[in-house]
């Protein structure tokens, strides 16, 4: 016997099925890929604040080899103005073997 209502309704039910087999599976995927992109976002953020960290630290020595730098500086003027002076004496003072 053959029961072609059920059938119909079997076969019905087996699409179904494959749809909501092909609907799971997507969603699997898209929420693969959401986490995916949660990950890279938390990798980048962790990356962003390392680099503003090192970056805090270049900054400080900056300024820290700014200042020695002009430290330098002005001993570099302080000895040139020193020795420009002393030459300028040499120069005005009487020779010894005059």
């Amino acid at each position: 016997m053959a029961f072609p209502v059920l059938d119909r309704a079997l076969s019905r039910l087996d699409g179904a099925l494959g749809q909501l087999e092909s609907a799971a599976r997507r969603r699997i995927e898209a929420e693969r890929g959401r986490s995916n992109l949660e990950t890279e976002l938390t990798l980048m953020q962790d990356d962003r604040a390392r680099l503003a960290v090192e970056l805090d630290g270049t900054m400080a020595r900056l300024v820290h080899v700014q200042g020695a730098a002009e430290e330098v500086d002005r001993r570099l003027d302080k000895a040139m103005t020193t020795l420009t002076r002393m030459i300028e004496q040499a120069g005005d003072a009487p020779d010894a073997s005059d």
